[in-house]
């Protein structure tokens, strides 16, 4: 088994990656808050699926084909950049929304869409792909033993969707969902603000 011990701290990184404040925790927690705890944790299967996809393509040379292909890293940035900043007008624009009814319709968001809305989140974030292809790069040995690519890819599932699983629980409770209605313009605002300019820096560089 010792020869396994390489994943210990490529999934450790996943985790601490997972753990940072970016747009899919943002993502998971607004959506916990204002929509439904299943919708945020279909988000956060999504992302976990995201993130096995990753994985797999670092196994096989992500990092590498990002290096040496740059339109490619170039056009995900951009991709990824103008997802983010339509996600931060949604979110803003449902600040306008102040009847407690039409909030409520807005909870049925449909649990597929919301996986895909996650699975496309953490897919046109292109510094994910080069997380997991620099994480890959550094531990991967010379020599893979058998399954090695099986394992890392259902553990970068189980890690990231399971941490966004636990944000989903924590911020759906009945304290964080009072929170939200109560000061529901400013967290949008703020959450929609966070995510336009990560989408801006994202896409033009800055």
């Amino acid at each position: 088994m010792s020869e396994y011990l390489f994943i210990l701290p490529i999934i450790l990184s996943i985790l601490l990656g997972s753990i940072s404040p970016g747009p899919s925790f943002f993502i998971v927690t607004q959506t916990a808050m204002s929509k439904s705890r299943n919708d945020a944790i279909a988000i956060a299967l999504g992302l976990g699926v995201g993130a096995s996809f990753f994985a797999l393509l670092a196994c096989i040379g992500l990092y590498i084909i990002l290096e040496n292909v740059p339109w490619m890293y170039v056009f995900f940035k951009i991709l990824g950049g103008f997802y983010l900043c339509f996600l931060a007008y949604k979110i803003w624009r449902s600040s306008k929304i102040n009847d407690i009814q039409k909030i409520e319709k807005t909870k049925v968001h449909g649990l597929f869409k919301s996986f895909l809305l996650g699975l496309f989140t953490q897919l046109t974030n292109p510094k994910t792909a080069i997380v997991f292809g620099g994480i890959f790069a550094a531990f991967l040995p010379a020599n893979v033993p058998a399954y090695s690519y099986i394992i890392l890819c259902i553990l970068s599932f189980l890690v990231d969707a399971t941490w966004y699983i636990i944000v989903a629980y924590l911020m759906s409770t009945k304290k964080a969902q009072n929170t939200y209605y109560k000061y529901k313009k400013r967290i949008s605002i703020f959450f929609s603000g966070f995510l336009g300019l990560m989408g801006i820096k994202l896409a033009f560089n800055i």
